[in-house]
C-alpha cells in the first residue's frame, strides 16, 4: 500500500519535469528528493508503530495458569475468609521495597481493568493495588504498575467448594502483563485457609460449648425431675406414714381400754368369784385379748393376762 501511493505521488511530480526547462527539472529534482525522504519517514513511522502495537497488544491479557484449590468447608465460610482476606488491604506473598515486608494499600473491587471478564462459574471478587514499583514475584516485572488478585469461589457441594486465584501485574507505561510465579496466588491462599480454619474452630468451639450447655440442661433437668420424684415419694411416704398413724390410732381405740375409776380387779376368769390376779388402778390401759358379751379378756401392761368386766372397762380419749 505504501509503495503504490509512493509510485503515484512520483509520477505526478514527474510530468512537470517534461513541461519545463533544466531549471524546472531541478526543481523537481528538489521536490522529488524532499518527497522521498517524507516518503522514506512516514513509512519508517508507521512500521515502528506498527511493531510497537503488535509487542504491546502481544503482552495483553497474559494470565498464569492460576491456583486452584478444593476445600472441605461450605461455600458460606470460605465466602466470610474470603471477604476477611478482602478486606485486609494486603496484597499477601510480595512487595515492592526489601524494607518493607508485606505491600499494603490494596483495595477490593467488582470489576477487573486487565483480567478478561470471567465467564465461567462462581462468584467473582478482586483486590487491587495501584502505583506498585517493580513488584516482587512477578516475571521480569518492571516500572510502576497495577498489580491485580481475582478470586472466583465456586460450591461444589454444601460441605464442599473450590477456590480459583490469579494475579497479575501490568505496566501503566507500556501496558506490559507480567503473570505472577505463584507465589502471590499462594500466598493468598495460605491467608485464607488460615482464616477459614479460625472461623471453623470458633463454630466447632460455639458447637461445644452448646452441646456442654445441653449437656448441663440436662443433667440439671435430670436432677430436678429426680428430686421431684423424690419429693413426691417422701410425700407419698409422709402420708403413708399418717395413714398408718391414724390407723394404728383407729386400732388403738378399738383394741385399747382404760380402767374406770376406782380402779378393777384383774379375774383369772370371766366370772366375778373366780380368783383375783392383781388389783389394776384406775385409768390403766390394756390391750383386748379376747372379748365375750360381757368380760373381757386383756393383757395389762407388765404383761399379765386375765379378765376385767365390760362395763369396768371405757374407750380412750
Amino acid at each position: 500500500m505504501i509503495r503504490d501511493t509512493y509510485d503515484g505521488l512520483l509520477q505526478f511530480w514527474q510530468t512537470p519535469e517534461r513541461a519545463v526547462g533544466d531549471q524546472a527539472a531541478m526543481r523537481a529534482r528538489r521536490k522529488r528528493s524532499f518527497f522521498n525522504r517524507t516518503v522514506i519517514f512516514s513509512a519508517t513511522f508507521l512500521f515502528t508503530g506498527w511493531f510497537v502495537c503488535s509487542v504491546v497488544c502481544a503482552k495483553e491479557r497474559v494470565e498464569g495458569p492460576g491456583f486452584v484449590k478444593e476445600l472441605e468447608a461450605s461455600p458460606h465460610d470460605v465466602l466470610d475468609a474470603l471477604k476477611s482476606d478482602l478486606e485486609d488491604e494486603t496484597i499477601h506473598g510480595t512487595l515492592i521495597f526489601d524494607k518493607e515486608p508485606t505491600l499494603t494499600g490494596a483495595t477490593q473491587s467488582d470489576k477487573s481493568r486487565f483480567f478478561a471478564p470471567w465467564t465461567g462459574k462462581g462468584q467473582v471478587f478482586y483486590k487491587v493495588r495501584p502505583k506498585a514499583i517493580a513488584p516482587r514475584h512477578f516475571l521480569d516485572s518492571a516500572d510502576e504498575g497495577t498489580i491485580e488478585v481475582r478470586f472466583v469461589l465456586t460450591t461444589l457441594t454444601p460441605d464442599r467448594s473450590r477456590l480459583r486465584i490469579d494475579a497479575i501485574y501490568v505496566e501503566e507505561a507500556h501496558r506490559a502483563y507480567h503473570p505472577s510465579d505463584g507465589t502471590v496466588e499462594a500466598a493468598e491462599f495460605k491467608v485464607i485457609q488460615d482464616r477459614l480454619l479460625a472461623i471453623q474452630f470458633a463454630e466447632q468451639e460455639a458447637h461445644d460449648a452448646q452441646r456442654r450447655r445441653e449437656s448441663a440442661d440436662l443433667v440439671r433437668a435430670t436432677f430436678l425431675r429426680q428430686r421431684e420424684d423424690e419429693n413426691s415419694r417422701l410425700s407419698s411416704a409422709e402420708a403413708a406414714v399418717k395413714d398408718l398413724n391414724e390407723r394404728v390410732q383407729q386400732l388403738r381405740r378399738e383394741v385399747d381400754r382404760r380402767v374406770k375409776a376406782p380402779g378393777a380387779d384383774l379375774k383369772a376368769a370371766p366370772f366375778r368369784e373366780a380368783a383375783t390376779i392383781k388389783a389394776i388402778a384406775a385409768y390403766t390401759e390394756v390391750v383386748l385379748v379376747i372379748v365375750t358379751p360381757h368380760w373381757l379378756g386383756v393383757e395389762a401392761p407388765d404383761g399379765q393376762r386375765g379378765w376385767l368386766p365390760e362395763d369396768q372397762l371405757e374407750t380412750l380419749p
